[in-house]
């Protein structure tokens, strides 16, 4: 597991944008952690990577926004909150969207037998004792990113 301390919201926006310079189509990030965490923040680093920073909008009464960049890149941003179980996600055709974009799922751990077998797992963490500081978990599932993130 990787670790990331951001101390700001401009470093969670770095932290992403830096991701997003890796990353391409069908792969997919899930975000985990309590409202207020950075999920959004990191959300907006990553399509500001793609030139698209103005256009973030959460997706929690939409389930899923779709963001198309200069270039012919699909973004996709879910948020699975609102579902009640993963056959729901499948209904909306949820799994489709995988291998047309780029997948930013928000809540993804409450759909983790629909997720692909290769996905990066960030977990956001609030300190207790600097409101602006944000433990990142990074865990990689499956073979395709093991190698992403510096080993510690």
């Amino acid at each position: 597991m990787y670790k990331f301390i951001s101390k700001s919201e401009s470093d969670t926006i770095k932290f992403a944008k830096n991701l997003a310079s890796k990353l391409s189509k069908s792969d997919v990030v899930v975000l985990t952690g309590e409202l207020g965490s950075g999920k959004t923040k990191f959300t907006q680093g990553f399509l500001e990577y793609f030139g698209l920073a103005n256009e973030i909008s959460s997706p929690t009464f939409t389930i899923v926004n779709e963001y198309n960049t200069k270039d012919g890149q699909n973004i996709y941003h879910f948020d699975v909150y609102r579902l009640s179980d993963t056959e729901e996600f499948y209904a909306i055709g949820g799994e489709e969207y995988f291998e047309n974009g780029i997948c930013i799922i928000e809540w993804g751990e409450l759909i983790l037998d629909a997720l692909p077998k290769d996905y990066i797992h960030i977990t956001f963490e609030k300190d207790v004792t600097d409101e602006n500081y944000r433990l990142l978990k990074i865990e990689t599932i499956g073979e395709k990113f093991k190698n992403l993130f510096p080993s510690k």
